[in-house]
């Protein structure tokens, strides 16, 4: 492959991310306009975002490891190949009952596509310096997309309809997999050898799926201490440990333990799920207080958030290389996370009456320098354990981390700010008042849940080198720790 095409072929692969994270939000914006067309109830219309959150959360893992097996570009294809179709049975649902199995079959699409970018990003530029300028490019999309998406959707919503947040996805769909079909090289995958291991596979997609399904549903609508969500959450607890005693004892397991042996690898992962958990308070928390108590509309959501998405692209593409290679992944990572720590301490400061100019451009610059800071860096210690033949695996299991420990944030943050609100508006408080309190308690939370990942950060994570002298020394694989 030229170095053209390396590159051209990381823009493909980001688009691709993209689609699937523009996915999320923008549906996130058109839910009130399916609830009035399709007649949804408040409860069931959730089940528009759980149904395809399921399928995407329980098989990331699966599908990672299946890109490493059978070929990364494949499992991408078939993945991109499905979301599309599915993006059109969404886009043509005149049903509720077709419109959440399409979500479902959208999500598992999903998955496949995005379990395997990074893995595929790590193996086409192996060379720290090249490593860490394609991280920052993945980072931006990863984190940023979310915010265009509020963008994309309020502008289809209001000037189109909600079909056409699906519809939008199958030319771009199409496009990025013509372009990946002739950009992206075959690989093989290192084979199924003696057989897949279909028990390991079967266990933790059930762990995973049931674990996500307790968090958007007994846990979030019942509340923790509730019976249905202790309950499936001993169970998907029980069926996690018994994944972990199937693959330490097979023979060819789906997910070999010793890819934890990298401190790197291992903290990068806690890290991501407790910062995404507590991004959560900016991006879903933040729409809520500029919807319901500033009164903005979808495209002025958007628009608020677009300084930070500035930023993080500035930050990912032109200083996320420079910043990493100058610094380590380790300081640039926990020097992005003071500041996001930072930002969401200051939108506890947003009053009933708030000015965006005064009360909400300041967060958003604070976090779009944190985000495009710390996102690039954390991607590459994520991945710095992996070899070649295990970066599928090492690509599902952050993008799992992240899907988990958004789900858990989300449902921790929006009880906590529900439940503060509820408590003023029995005393008294008035209504504006008693959201704002509740999204102060959810801003502060989050920063706390970010905070705690700047401790695992400063005691978990090495500088560079150290974890591969460290494995070397015990007499174990050394691990590239490029970039950090």
């Amino acid at each position: 492959m030229t170095e053209r095409n390396r590159w051209i072929a990381l823009y493909v692969l980001c688009a691709g991310m993209l689609m699937i994270v523009l996915d999320i939000t923008v549906v996130n914006v058109a839910l009130p306009s399916i609830q009035s067309d399709l007649g949804f109830t408040q409860s069931s219309l959730a089940w528009v975002v759980n149904a395809y959150l399921i399928a995407f959360g329980g098989l990331l893992l699966l599908a990672g490891r299946l890109g490493d097996l059978i070929g990364r570009r494949r499992v991408f294809l078939a993945g991109l190949a499905l979301f599309t179709l599915a993006s059109a049975a969404c886009g043509l649902a005149s049903s509720q009952a077709v419109l959440v199995g399409a979500r479902f079959v959208q999500g598992i699409g999903g998955a496949m596509t995005s379990a395997v970018i990074l893995g595929m990003i790590v193996t086409m530029f192996p060379e720290p310096r090249e490593q860490a300028k394609a991280m920052g490019v993945y980072a931006f999309v990863a984190s940023a997309g979310g915010s265009v998406g509020l963008l994309a959707g309020g502008v289809l919503t209001q000037s189109l309809d909600w079909h056409w947040i699906f519809f939008v996805n199958i030319p771009i769909g199409i496009a990025t997999g013509l372009l990946a079909r002739r950009l992206l090289e075959a690989d093989p995958g290192i084979g199924l050898r003696e057989g897949a291991d279909v028990p390991g596979a079967v266990l933790i997609t059930a762990a995973l799926m049931l674990g996500v399904y307790t968090i958007v549903k007994p846990a979030a609508e019942q509340g923790w201490g509730s019976g249905a969500a202790i309950g499936l959450g001993a169970a998907s607890l029980a069926l996690l440990a018994a994944f972990v005693a199937r693959e330490a004892t097979a023979r060819n397991p789906l997910v070999p333990l010793a890819i934890f042996r990298s401190r790197n690898v291992a903290g990068a992962n806690l890290i991501q799920a407790l910062t995404v958990a507590g991004m959560f308070g900016m991006f879903f928390m933040g729409s809520l207080y500029l919807q319901l108590v500033l009164g903005y509309d979808p495209l002025q959501i958007g628009l608020a958030f677009l300084p930070a998405t500035l930023i993080m692209g500035l930050l990912s593409f032109r200083f996320a290389e420079p910043v990493v290679m100058r610094f380590g992944a380790r300081r640039a990572l926990i020097a992005g996370m003071a500041l996001v720590v930072a930002g969401l301490a200051l939108f506890t400061r947003a009053p009933v009456n708030g000015d965006y100019a005064q009360h909400v451009l300041p967060v958003m610059l604070v976090l779009g320098l944190g985000i495009g800071v710390c996102f690039p860096a954390l991607m590459t210690l994520a991945m710095s354990g992996a070899t070649r033949e295990d970066a599928g695996l090492a690509s599902g299991l952050v993008n799992t981390t992240a899907q988990v420990g958004g789900a858990l944030g989300l449902a921790v943050l929006a009880t906590l700010a529900a439940s503060r609100s509820d408590d003023l508006l029995v005393d008294g408080t008035a209504r504006l008042a008693a959201l704002t309190s509740g999204y102060h308690r959810a801003f502060l939370v989050g920063a706390l849940l970010v905070a705690a990942a700047v401790a695992v950060a400063a005691k978990v994570l090495r500088d560079e080198g150290a974890d591969a002298a460290a494995a070397q020394g015990a007499g174990e694989p050394a691990y590239s720790e490029a970039g950090c």
